[in-house]
Order: structure tokens, then C-alpha cells, then sequence
């Protein structure tokens, strides 16, 4: 029988260092929270539970971890005292468990299971704690080896000896433990320390009293990253955002200028689609195959159907689905408007809150009128329609199947299907008119000087 998972993430942090009111695990890194990057790589494994520690009047977290369970850290006590908040949570829990950190955003499922994998192969292991040797040790926690290769100690930076900080296997801060113990050794951990707090780097020495080893599991030092200032924050964001090019890249789209595509975590993308430099995809964002994304786009919220175009300079706002082989051009931008099938709306354009029919043109400088002041209204366009330059639709208005607008236009009625729906006020011609008011204007121009 398999045994079961638990994952206690410690995201009880505050933006002291960041210079920010909002929790730490809540920045964003690709359009999501750290802490959410981190349940994602949890939920991977497949746990029974995951626990998220918060800190007290953290509402804005809790709601960030839905459905997931959440115990209360009262007092920054450290990681041992964080861990220890999940006591209650886990009581009757005796599988494995893993204490990651809400603000390593590039953790890997693959690396959280093998942390599990390699505790589970030796049953005189009681401990796996991710190591790294990164390129520069700099004040990083050192982990110091027995003779038989089990972890004997961690020692900070600042307490060890000349001989410990040539070490350089690293604390990567993540541990995996066997449940039934966990606790029982996290009540042990003293704070006589500096700093008067509770660590989890004091868990082997009281493990291997209870006669349990501790292994180390190296883990790449980009994955083990944290943040703690928004130099730190941006680091994330640059590594995360190259893992995300190299995803869809492999995963059959062309980028043409990858470093200078952003995406975020939930963006999908098909096949053979291609995208040019300078897009950006903001939330929710889903490409069908066989797209092709032009320069300086931004697109969010947004359903894009295979074979359509789109930009440059298109700006596709929540809601919006495009149609396939539909087209949106440069200085277009549409919000909650469904576009049809082969539909274009190629040039300087505004669709909101709007439904354009299949295979129907939207010509240059068209606009919804889709607010008032005080609500917004639908406007509906049916197939095969044809709306010329520099009309404004004034919604709620409804154009049929097959009808015709002719540019300069302002819609405030239905118009039938086949119809042709115009609003102009008659041409003035005044012949001779214009050289007598370039003579006036020059002699005015002259008494100026």
C-alpha cells in the first residue's frame, strides 16, 4: 500500500523586506502568487492534505489557498515554530510529510518527490533536507556531513568555523519527514539562538537521538530560490519566465524573440503557432493551434481559435474570443466581445461587451458605445455584415445578418438583415470658396506680422 502525503507550506512571511504591506508569499511571479506556484508543485504529489501556515490577520492569504486547510503561526517564531502551527492540522496524520517554503515559486514536483522517494527507500531515515551547492555559498547555512554520508548538522554562516564555511553543500531549506515523528521532534527544537526562535535546521541531531538518519537531497540552487526583496522578486520572475519560453517552445510553438515574450503560469499555447516579440499574456490566457501573434500584443482573459491573426499592437482584454481564422489588427482592442469565424477587425478599433457575426468586416475607426455613464449595453453584428470606417455603434443595437453601415455613421437603431443602415448630414459643395478664405486668412496673417 502506497503510503500518504501531506504538504505543510510555511507562508506566514510578511513584506518587511520588500518594503510592502502585502504578505510575501503573494507576490506575483508570472501572474501568480509564489504561494500559488508552490501548492501547484504540491498538488503534483498528489497529497492527501496540503496545510498552509499563515500569519494572524492574513485574510488576503487564505483566500489566495482556497480549498486548502490553513493553520495560524501567532507569533514569528521561525521555521520550526511555523511547522509546529500544522500540529493540529495533521494530528492524526502518519504518511509523509514535506515542509516547503510559500516563497520558492520554481520548486519542482519532480524534486518534491524525490525527497519522498529517497526517505522511503531506507527505513532508518527520518529526515530528507534539500541541499545545493550553489556557485557563490555567500552566508548560506552549511550542511555537515558524517562519515557514512547522513547529515550530521546544519550550521549557520555567522556560527561556523573556517573549516565549515569551505564547505560547500548548502541548506536548501526544504525537508521531507516521516509524519508519525514530524511533530514529536519539532517540540523538541529549543531557541537558544540569537535571534530566540525555533529552526528546522536543528531537526537531525534530535532525530538521530530518536536513532534516525538524515539524508541530504541536492537539488538544483535555481529551483531552491526565494525572495526576499523585489531584486530577489524580479530574479524569480526572469528565471520562471525562461522555464515558461523553453515549455512552449518544446511544446511546438515558434518564438521568434523569446526573451522578449512573457507569459504566465495558466497561459496555453498550441502548436505551430507563432509569436513575434514584444507580446505579453496577461492572466487566462488560451491559443488554439496554428495562431500567428504579431508584435507588441497584449492578450488576457481571452480564447483564440485556431488559425487566426492577430496584432500588431492588439490589445484582447478578458473575455474576449476570436474566432477561427478571424483577424484583429494593429490598434484593436476588444473586451468581452466574441468575434466569428473568419470575422476581421483589422484597424483602430474599440469592441466591447459585443457579438460580431461570422465572416462579417469591421472597418477602420469603428467603435461600441457599450457604457452610458452608469451601465453597459450588448451590441450583436450577424454574419456577413459590413461596418464602415469611423462608425460608432451606440449599444444596446443590434445589426442583421448581411447589413451594411455606411462609414461615418452613428447606429442608434436596429438595423434589418440586408439593410443598409446610414447616418449623414448632406454635403455642402461652394464652388470658388476656397481661395477667397486663404486670402482673408493671409491678410490677417499679415497684420500679426
Amino acid at each position: 500500500m502506497t503510503k500518504k502525503i501531506a504538504c505543510i507550506i510555511l507562508a506566514a512571511g510578511k513584506g518587511t523586506r520588500m518594503k510592502s504591506a502585502l504578505p510575501k508569499p503573494l507576490h506575483p511571479v508570472a501572474g501568480a502568487p509564489m504561494v500559488q506556484h508552490v501548492i501547484a508543485a504540491a498538488e503534483g504529489l498528489s497529497p492527501e492534505r496540503i496545510v498552509v501556515v499563515v500569519g494572524p490577520d492574513m485574510p488576503e492569504m487564505i483566500d489566495a489557498v482556497r480549498p486548502h486547510q490553513t493553520a495560524v503561526q501567532q507569533t514569528q517564531n521561525g521555521t520550526g515554530g511555523a511547522a509546529l502551527a500544522a500540529r493540529e492540522a495533521l494530528k492524526d496524520f502518519d504518511g509523509d510529510v514535506l515542509v516547503v517554503f510559500g516563497d520558492s515559486p520554481l520548486i519542482t514536483t519532480a524534486s518534491l518527490q524525490r525527497m519522498i522517494d529517497i526517505r522511503r527507500q531506507f527505513p532508518a531515515v527520518g529526515l530528507t533536507f534539500s541541499g545545493m551547492r550553489p556557485k557563490d555559498a555567500g552566508r548560506y547555512g552549511r550542511m555537515v556531513l558524517d562519515d557514512d554520508g547522513t547529515l550530521k548538522k546544519i550550521v549557520e554562516f555567522k556560527d561556523a568555523s573556517a573549516e565549515e564555511k569551505a564547505i560547500t553543500l548548502c541548506n536548501g531549506g526544504i525537508v521531507a519527514a516521516d509524519g508519525a515523528k514530524l511533530f514529536g521532534w519539532l517540540a523538541q527544537i529549543g531557541n537558544d539562538n540569537a535571534q530566540g526562535e525555533y529552526y528546522l535546521t536543528d531537526l537531525p541531531p534530535i532525530a538521530r537521538k530518536d536513532n534516525r538518519q538524515t539524508l541530504v537531497v541536492e537539488i538544483d540552487e535555481a529551483e531552491l530560490a526565494g525572495a526576499n526583496t523585489r531584486v530577489e522578486l524580479a530574479a524569480l520572475e526572469h528565471a520562471m519566465q525562461q522555464r515558461l519560453r523553453e515549455k512552449h517552445m518544446l511544446n511546438g510553438a515558434t518564438l521568434t524573440h523569446p526573451e522578449s515574450v512573457f507569459f504566465c503560469a495558466d497561459t496555453v499555447i498550441g502548436q505551430d503557432v507563432i509569436i513575434g516579440p514584444n507580446v505579453v499574456f496577461g492572466p487566462q490566457a488560451r491559443v488554439a493551434d496554428n495562431v500567428e501573434i504579431l508584435p507588441f500584443c497584449h492578450i488576457e482573459g481571452t480564447e483564440i481559435a485556431e488559425g487566426a491573426t492577430i496584432g500588431p499592437f492588439a490589445r484582447l482584454r478578458p473575455g474576449s474570443r476570436i474566432g477561427e481564422n478571424a483577424k484583429v489588427g494593429n490598434f484593436v482592442e476588444t473586451k468581452n466581445t466574441r468575434l466569428g469565424k473568419g470575422a476581421k477587425a483589422n484597424h483602430l478599433t474599440y469592441l466591447g461587451d459585443a457579438d460580431i457575426g461570422d465572416k462579417t468586416n469591421i472597418g477602420a475607426g469603428v467603435i461600441t458605445c457599450n457604457y452610458d455613464g452608469f451601465l453597459k449595453y450588448k451590441t450583436s453584428v450577424g454574419g456577413d455584415a459590413f461596418i464602415g470606417s469611423n462608425t460608432a455603434l451606440v449599444a444596446p443595437v443590434t445589426i442583421g445578418t448581411g447589413a451594411i453601415i455606411g462609414a461615418g455613421s452613428t447606429i442608434t437603431k436596429d438595423v434589418p438583415d440586408n439593410a443598409l443602415g446610414i447616418t449623414r448630414a448632406p454635403q455642402i459643395n461652394k464652388d470658388g470658396w476656397a481661395p477667397e478664405f486663404r486670402q482673408k486668412k493671409m491678410k490677417e496673417k499679415a497684420k500679426k506680422g
